[in-house]
């Protein structure tokens, strides 16, 4: 399959069509199902949303507490949410872990820090500049969900579960900057 981009130096033999995976996966329906029961079973043994934000902003104050402890003790937020490894964190670093362990067992995992669309466009020697712009879209995703009240877990899931207004609206705008960048990025 070639993927055809707006940037005329990026075309891409992609490795796999998801529309033809023939692969071990799971159902998208199954996972959607389970995720469902993932956040009532949150909010039943914990009375809290499921999301992931919380968990940076937690490491972040950990983090703060080592470089500039009493500046961090005196900001309100850490005030009254004291830095430390609570379930946040816990279900971020299930995330990563289970990501591994489910590329790792179903023989997808590569290995390679640059994909090759990103190295057909940057070239295969851009590998400190694909992390900083990772870590720099991190930060910003992070920030945003900060700003927002909650992440794509806690709006998406948690939120919508509980048929709160802001939380639709954060969806429905997050399926709305998803469309536009993939627009923006690939000839659809």
């Amino acid at each position: 399959m070639i993927l055809q981009t707006r940037f005329p130096s990026l075309t891409v033999l992609a490795e796999v069509n998801p529309l033809e995976y023939s692969g071990p996966a799971w159902s998208p329906y199954l996972v959607g199902a389970l995720i469902g029961v993932l956040s009532m079973l949150t909010f039943y043994f914990s009375n809290k949303p499921l999301g992931a934000s919380t968990a940076y902003a937690r490491v972040a104050g950990m983090l703060g507490n080592l470089a500039a402890p009493r500046h961090t003790q005196r900001l309100k937020y850490f005030q009254d949410n004291p830095p430390k490894v609570g379930w946040e964190v816990m279900l971020v670093l299930g995330v990563i872990l289970g990501a591994f362990l489910a590329a790792w067992s179903g023989n997808e995992w590569t290995g390679r820090l640059l994909p090759l669309m990103w190295q057909d466009r940057f070239g295969a020697d851009s590998g400190l500049l694909r992390v900083i712009v990772a870590f720099g879209g991190g930060v910003l995703m992070a920030f945003g969900a900060r700003m927002a009240g909650g992440c794509t877990s806690g709006h998406g899931i948690s939120g919508t579960l509980q048929l709160a207004v802001g939380s639709w609206i954060a969806a429905i705008c997050f399926f709305i900057g998803g469309i536009a960048t993939a627009m923006l990025m690939y000839a659809v």
